[in-house]
């Protein structure tokens, strides 16, 4: 089959024939008929840091995709051949203090699809059947092929009540922080401010549903948030720049008694006022992933009953064509971008 491919411990992915996957008595085999490229998959590419301590080539790439079932394990009874499905990204060991309490977002021993095993950036992928999701028909296969990055700002966004506040985003127009903007909107927020050094991306965040988008280098918070009618901090936080600058911005114009996620990877060596959390007395909570799977569960639930997350969406393109997927987004000047297998 091809398969997109980190073949070698440097800059670049190469397109390759690989062997089909060896399906496993509890696994299915999909067919992928759209791919989505993650921002770690752009780390992958680059061949950065993180990648250079993560990765072991050669490897394929990829974990968001939507696909068809066309082979299941003997052992899998609970999905048919045809069936259309994409898959939660981390594959959890099932055994550990945290797995056995429901908690598997956060297992002691996490596989990362197309990180530490190959993934769907290929013709075909096998997948442990715990981990495939069947997605309602009536969503359509370009927002169930980024369903997983979905999670990530749906478990961002919802961790805390939305109804009636006012949400502040950092690195509100990277895919993740658009998304959670409209979740933030649909779940009845109140004000949705946020922050972004890209022009294309501030753009791209009012379509999903900010209320201001601001560049802080020569715009002020504060006069966006008179603007809006605020005579106080924020309720809610969601840090999604990855940003020590940002993330102290936020800190600052947060309510006494404000809620924090904290998506965003901050640097090592970012600090912070520790006095304004204690004395603002703020809740903190670090977002990893998707909670598996009632998150799935409130994402499909949103998707069918009126949130539009489609904008997202700004490229597609043949998946022959990769490269080209990635020096856009190099750029920055693209949402989500689309590959096509079929």
């Amino acid at each position: 089959m091809k398969a997109i491919v980190k073949a070698k411990p440097e800059r670049g992915l190469w397109m390759e024939d690989v062997p089909l996957p060896i399906v496993g008595v509890n696994d299915v085999l999909i067919k992928i008929k759209k791919s989505a490229i993650c921002g770690t998959d752009l780390h992958i590419y680059k061949w950065d840091h993180w990648a250079q301590q993560t990765i072991n080539p050669p490897l394929v790439i990829g974990h968001e995709y939507v696909g068809e079932i066309v082979e299941l394990g003997s052992e899998v009874t609970q999905y048919k051949i045809g069936d259309r499905v994409t898959a939660e990204g981390h594959i959890a060991c099932g055994h550990c203090r945290n797995c056995r309490r429901g908690r598997q977002h956060i297992c002691d021993h996490t596989v990362g699809i197309g990180v530490q095993r190959d993934g769907g950036f290929a013709e075909y992928v096998v997948v442990p059947v715990s981990n495939v999701i069947k997605v309602d028909q009536r969503i359509p296969d370009e927002i169930v092929s980024i369903m997983d990055p979905l999670g990530n700002a749906c478990h961002t966004a919802l961790s805390f009540p939305l109804v009636g506040e006012d949400v502040f985003i950092t690195g509100i127009g990277g895919p993740i922080g658009s998304m959670a903007a409209s979740i933030c909107r649909f779940g009845g927020a109140r004000n949705i401010i946020g922050t972004d050094l890209n022009p294309y991306r501030r753009d791209l965040a009012l379509k999903l549903g900010a209320d201001r988008v601001i560049d802080p280098r020569n715009e002020s918070i504060e006069d966006a948030m008179i603007s809006m009618g605020m005579v106080s901090g924020f309720d809610i936080g969601l840090e999604c720049s990855g940003s020590s600058v940002a993330f102290n911005q936020l800190i600052e114009k947060m309510y006494n008694g404000g809620k924090v996620s904290l998506l965003g990877i901050l640097p090592p060596d970012t600090t912070v006022d520790w006095n304004k959390m204690i004395f603002k007395g703020l809740t903190l909570k670090g977002i990893y992933g998707r909670e598996m799977f009632e998150t799935w569960y409130h994402m499909e639930m949103m998707l069918t009953r009126g949130l539009d997350i489609a904008p997202i969406i700004t490229h597609r393109m043949k998946a022959d064509n990769f490269q080209e997927a990635f020096d856009i987004m190099e750029t920055g000047n693209c949402g989500k971008i689309i590959l096509d297998w079929e």
